[in-house]
């Protein structure tokens, strides 16, 4: 199983401001919608509660260190450790996963992650939260210009 990193980011490495996503790119979102449809999303508690409800046609996995979280959907999990989560997608034998945020999620994931698929947005931005630093490791396998991003695809050097 794959384990892909997908996320934005602005040029100066900002992925949110107050707990949202500083910037609306309907072209980004088709990218990111396309790209996981079918497939689990795993996400930090913050992150799921930024977007407000379950993500259509994909698994929505939670990671959470409140033992109590529960969330009632069919298609929602709740784990308190990624590892835990991605041992549940190996188990329901899936081609890949994607890990979506938040920052604390992407720091855990950039250890064992096979892929990134990052959007660099052609901006930059007021934030409080930032993507970890990682070029170091990684190397440009794909890149493809949109309007409003860079797609690059990075796999480990």
């Amino acid at each position: 199983m794959e384990i892909i990193i997908i996320a934005a980011i602005a040029n100066n490495n900002i992925i949110g401001k107050d707990g949202t996503i500083p910037w609306h790119s309907k072209e980004d979102f088709k990218h990111f919608k396309e790209t996981t449809l079918g497939f689990p999303i795993i996400m930090g508690r913050k992150t799921f509660q930024s977007i407000g409800k379950p993500l259509v046609k994909r698994k929505n996995i939670i990671i959470t260190r409140d033992k109590n979280y529960i969330y009632n959907h069919e298609d929602v999990f709740v784990f308190n450790d990624l590892i835990n989560s991605i041992e549940f997608c190996r188990g329901e034998n899936y081609e890949k996963v994607f890990i979506i945020g938040g920052a604390e999620i992407y720091i855990q994931a950039l250890k064992f992650a096979d892929r990134l698929i990052i959007s660099h947005m052609k901006l930059e931005t007021e934030g409080d939260t930032f993507f970890p630093e990682f070029e170091n490791e990684w190397k440009v396998e794909l890149s493809k210009d949109y309007n409003d991003f860079i797609l690059k695809e990075w796999v480990r050097k």
